[in-house]
């Protein structure tokens, strides 16, 4: 049953004023960031740029500081999308082959791991970096993030590895292929759309990341949003400053996510096999 002309004119209204409602913050973000500093003070605020100014993006290279936290934020992201990678694909990959009570368990566990607040362990967690002298490290922060982000991994991947067909590593395994030589040449390669898309949401989650960095990093390895956020002091709040910066910030997830749109769509669409 084909749906109506009003009834398409609905959806497609539902839709744009969807778009609208999570375009309209960022599209604010990069108004303001374009205002002169003084008309970004003004009340009530304008949504649109009266005239346009770049002197806030001219004013990032008096914060060398603030270019310097662009770059462990970078470092730290890829350390810990590699890590967790590293741990959630082999981890996965059991839970989804074996398909036993334990690996249901585990998952379990995982799940629950994600609904505890980071903010209760993060005195935890700071002790223990602090013990292991990795505070203020590039690696410590990174595996911190990634207690975030192995229990998101290990869910994702699981469900995109329960879509591989076991006949692919049972033929490998024919082949000569040890199961871990099938785990690296066939599963790997075959959810390769599933884990670019894992990829992508542990390094949103360590680049967006702010309680755990705040907790472990002090002067060396300062990350983008707590460099933003020291921008907003007892006294005053200097807006063009952080919209500027949080532009800046949100450039790379945004390319990232184009580049690995292809992957994105794979991994969607996995599980589908060719007869």
């Amino acid at each position: 049953m084909k749906a109506t002309f009003a009834e398409r004119g609905i959806v497609a209204l539902l839709v744009a004023l969807i778009v609208i409602v999570y375009v309209f913050p960022y599209a604010f973000l990069v108004s303001t960031s374009l205002k002169p500093p003084a008309d970004a003070l003004t009340i009530p605020p304008t949504l649109l740029p009266q005239r346009l100014s770049l002197d806030n993006y001219r004013a990032i290279s008096e914060f060398p500081s603030v270019q310097r936290s662009f770059g462990n934020s970078s470092l730290i992201a890829l350390l810990c999308t590699g890590i967790t990678l590293l741990l959630a694909v082999p981890a996965a990959y059991g839970v989804a082959r074996y398909a036993s009570w334990a690996g249901k368990l585990f998952l379990l566990a995982a799940l629950i791991t994600r609904l505890i607040p980071p903010v209760a362990v993060g005195i935890p967690l700071f002790a223990i970096m602090r013990s292991l002298g990795l505070t203020d490290t590039h690696i410590g922060v990174a595996l911190a993030h990634a207690t975030i982000g192995v229990p998101l991994a290990i869910w994702l991947l699981a469900s995109f590895m329960e879509g591989i067909p076991r006949e692919l590593e049972e033929a490998a395994r024919v082949d000569g292929c040890s199961r871990l030589g099938a785990l690296l040449r066939i599963i790997i390669p075959v959810a390769a759309g599933g884990i670019a898309v894992t990829a992508i949401f542990v390094f949103l989650a360590s680049w967006n990341e702010f309680l755990f960095s705040l907790l472990l990093s002090s002067t060396g390895v300062k990350t983008a949003p707590i460099a933003i956020a020291e921008f907003k002091s007892q006294y005053s709040i200097q807006w063009g400053t952080m919209t500027s910066l949080s532009v800046l910030y949100s450039l790379p997830v945004i390319l990232f996510s184009l580049l690995m749109q292809k992957r994105i769509v794979a991994g969607m669409t996995m599980g589908a096999v060719k007869g």
